[in-house]
């Protein structure tokens, strides 16, 4: 990783890596490929409505998929509850990035949170290693995608942004046992509990909080409108 990253060596915080200019560079072009091939992909439009001309209906699912992102981020900086060893509950952080997996389905979804993962890592990098990077930035903010798994079903989104956190939980948890486990011992926790409970505190907080306001009748209608404006 020389030339993408410097290691660190801290007595406080253990060894890490910081991103040299060059990798800040490589992770900017992934995520800006991921958001320009998530805005390639096929998808269906809504029967009954006029179809408008490809080129434009691809340069709206960028638009709609940029704008999901950066509302995510943005909102990623309003934390109710700031954890002591990394991750919050935001004002709805997650909800946004799910968003795009419910208009677009789950191609798009899933290449706009890999995009999302990338924006995180590139702003607020934590990296100890290869794979601990993969987990818990790419693979982790990128299930969230799996939200388009239920992108016509009936009652879609809610089904859907719970997929997408739990495959954001599953990837933490895995990240939580085996990179920071150690952990674990100044709770008096084995590490696969300390784990489950770091994470699935400041995940299914937010998840309960973001459902019960989605599920509200003038915010559910909201939205409907605006998916509606995504697709057609």
């Amino acid at each position: 990783m020389s030339v993408f990253a410097e290691k660190v060596i801290d007595p406080e915080w253990g060894n890490y890596f910081e991103l040299k200019p060059a990798g800040y560079v490589l992770i900017i072009l992934v995520m800006v490929a991921a958001l320009l091939l998530g805005s390639l992909l096929h998808g269906s439009r809504k029967s009954g409505v006029s179809p408008v001309p490809a080129g434009a209906f691809r340069t709206r699912r960028l638009i709609f998929s940029a704008a999901a992102m950066a509302l995510a981020y943005v909102t990623s900086f309003i934390k109710l509850v700031d954890m002591p060893m990394g991750g919050s509950v935001t004002l709805l952080s997650m909800f946004f990035i799910c968003l795009a997996g419910y208009w677009y389905g789950l191609g798009t979804g899933l290449l706009t949170a890999v995009a999302y993962g990338c924006l995180q890592l590139v702003t607020d990098p934590y990296i100890i290693s290869i794979p601990q990077m993969l987990t818990d930035y790419i693979l982790a903010f990128g299930a969230l995608g799996l939200s388009g798994l239920f992108s016509k079903k009936k009652y879609g989104l809610p089904i859907g942004y719970l997929t997408g956190v739990a495959g954001r939980f599953a990837f933490t948890f895995l990240s939580g046992l085996i990179f920071f486990g150690s952990y674990a011992a100044d709770y008096n926790m084995a590490a696969p509990l300390y784990s489950f409970v770091y994470n699935g505190a400041y995940l299914g907080l937010e998840a309960l909080i973001t459902v019960v306001v989605i599920m509200l009748p003038p915010v559910a209608k909201a939205l409907k409108s605006v998916k509606n404006m995504a697709i057609t």
